[in-house]
């Protein structure tokens, strides 16, 4: 049975035609892009895991854009590109047949008295593009060019190169301990150069690392600094960093109870304040013993207690044992209650 039309949903139709409302295309709604998770290959690191790596390496930017305007005679910048979790392959891909890198042992130690040190059974990697390490070098040996270096496809470093690049890389390496100071005391030392590592195997190629990409800049050239953190190397220092983490925990417990000692038998200068007036410097010259100095206040008036220069408690005059006292009334805690006992 065919549907019948009410008036009212005709004269809706007429109108939307004679609008041209019926003619127009419905509008879609952008479609919401979510990034694509691989459960197969879950993140083996947590988003404040890779923060903190951002944090440390924001600091070792700064340390090595100081280093560098030294040793390269020019205003250097280097700034933190990306921070990223990823599988080894992915960066070895990448490379090219003439790249070299720097392989870095990593040392973690202990700061407990009788800790062990741990090393880290794979290196670190450290990678300068081949135009901005050759631009380093060029630098180093004198030149004040400004100008960018293009480099041919599979470009191979001669040995007076890979000397230089070694001199470079072994300063470099030297300051990374200091940025992870603050967290746990690592010793990065640099072991050789790796040349062609296309076809070495440093790295099981499925090997979760973190890959820090950075931003290199210097006399008019630019370039790409990239180290590589194998997951090994994190899960030791992230290991001795919650350690370190849970005994300063336990530690700060155990000295609370010798904390609250200490401070039970420290002395604390407490000012009782019954009111304020104001003399003439004639009178002041003229008191003497049994005059009365009038506050405008009775002796029943409550008395200001103050602490470090703050009123934190109101109180009543009197003896206790023969012996000048106050009854402390209310404890000012709220600020609202401190102004107005000020006022008061």
């Amino acid at each position: 049975m065919a549907e019948v039309l009410s008036q009212s949903q005709i004269d809706a139709l007429l109108n939307s035609m004679r609008n041209g409302e019926a003619d127009k295309p419905e509008e879609k709604q952008p479609e919401k892009k979510y990034r694509k998770y691989d459960f197969t290959t879950p993140r083996k690191f947590t988003k404040d895991r890779i923060k903190m790596l951002n944090g440390i390496f924001d600091n070792y930017t700064r340390v090595i854009s100081s280093r560098l305007n030294a040793q390269l005679r020019t205003s250097c910048e280097i700034t933190v590109e990306s921070v990223e979790e990823q599988k080894f392959y992915e960066f070895n891909n990448a490379l090219l047949e003439g790249d070299v890198l720097a392989m870095v042992n990593v040392t973690v130690h202990s700061r407990e008295e009788n800790g062990a040190d741990i090393q880290a059974e794979d290196p670190v990697m450290v990678y300068v593009s081949t135009p901005t390490a050759l631009g380093m070098m060029d630098r180093l040996m004198g030149s004040d060019e400004e100008t960018s270096h293009e480099v041919p496809m599979g470009y191979a470093y001669t040995d007076l190169e890979l000397q230089l690049y070694e001199l470079l890389m072994k300063d470099i390496v030297a300051l990374m301990g200091s940025s992870w100071e603050n967290y746990v005391p690592i010793t990065f030392e640099y072991d050789r150069t790796q040349a062609n590592p296309t076809l070495v195997q440093l790295l099981n190629l499925d090997e979760t690392v973190v890959l820090v990409d950075m931003k290199l800049s210097f006399g008019g050239s630019e370039g790409r600094m990239s180290v590589v953190l194998p997951g090994t190397v994190l899960t030791s220092v992230f290991g001795e960093v919650n350690r370190e983490s849970m005994g300063r925990k336990v530690a700060s417990e155990d000295n609370s109870e010798e904390i609250f000692d200490k401070l039970r038998d420290s002395s604390l200068e407490i000012i009782a304040e019954l009111g304020q007036t104001q003399l003439s410097l004639s009178d002041i010259y003229h008191l003497s013993i049994g005059d009365v100095v009038d506050l405008g206040r009775s002796k029943d008036s409550p008395v200001y207690l103050e602490i470090g220069g703050y009123q934190w408690f109101t109180g009543r005059m009197g003896t206790h044992k023969k012996n000048m006292a106050i009854k402390i009334d209310e404890v000012c805690y709220s600020a609202e209650l401190k102004e107005r006992v000020s006022d008061g």
